[in-house]
């Protein structure tokens, strides 16, 4: 039944969900589904009113909470697009690693190995997949103005990830969160980390041509597609001698 103006959201809402955050969560399960897919414009408000069956109003709340997460943008004109997120929007909203100077710049990435196989707890438990799950691991070492910097280790589901090769990685043209959008239609939208300082591993002071002992700090994160879904487990360690970590703001919705 539609919602009328007075009607309160708590009376439409047995859960005590306000009715507009059911049409947002309802909104991003339509998009983890692809239905809609990145840079595709989504129904009017009159065909979503319908579909959800609720208010103009509550619907353009909905709506209005996704677009100020950078998850749908609306152009004047022309109706309400699934985001695209352009090379250094979508780069530097999750590379956070400056020179001591502020100065921002790509890394040059070098893949040093990859793998296929069997989840171990951690894993399992970051991404939330079941005993016996198979992922894909590979590990990256970036380089800032010439000068090895950061080696990643990246955890990804093989059952959202199907396909991929150490070829596919080492040939992109994109950054990687913009490879996962382009080939596999996977819209990394959130994240969450927990840094720490620890002492750098033997392999690790190898790769990244320092001697030992040295601190490094490791940045443990978890990148998140719609509602909340988990698709990457990173591991980095970063020789910070040169270099600053700037903290996530406040676009990195968890």
């Amino acid at each position: 039944m539609m919602d009328t103006p007075d009607t309160t959201l708590p009376q439409l809402s047995p859960t005590g969900t306000p009715l507009y955050a059911q049409v947002k969560h309802a909104v991003l399960n339509t998009l983890a589904s692809g239905e809609w897919k990145q840079g595709e414009a989504i129904p009017s408000e009159k065909v979503l009113s319908d579909r959800f069956r609720v208010s103009i109003g509550t619907l353009r709340k909905a709506i209005g909470e996704l677009v100020a997460e950078n998850i749908l943008v609306r152009h004047q004109g022309r109706g309400t697009f699934v985001a695209i997120h352009t090379r250094n929007q979508h780069f530097f909203k999750f590379f956070r690693v400056v020179a001591h100077d502020g100065t921002k710049a790509y890394p040059t990435t070098q893949l040093h190995r990859f793998r296929h196989l069997r989840a171990n707890k951690e894993a399992r438990e970051k991404l939330q997949l079941g005993a016996g799950s198979y992922v894909f691991e590979f590990l990256n070492i970036l380089s800032l103005e010439g000068q090895k910097t950061i080696i990643d280790v990246i955890t990804v589901p093989e059952t959202l990830f199907r396909g991929l090769t150490a070829e596919q990685l080492h040939t992109r043209q994109s950054t990687l969160y913009s490879f996962y959008q382009n080939v596999y239609g996977i819209n990394v939208i959130a994240a969450t980390e927990h840094l720490r300082i620890v002492t750098a591993s033997q392999e690790f002071a190898d790769l990244l041509g320092l001697s030992l002992p040295h601190p490094l700090l490791q940045i443990r994160r978890v990148a998140y597609s719609y509602n909340g879904q988990p698709i990457e487990w990173r591991l980095s360690h970063v020789n910070t001698d040169a270099h600053d970590y700037v903290g996530l703001d406040h676009e990195s919705h968890t």
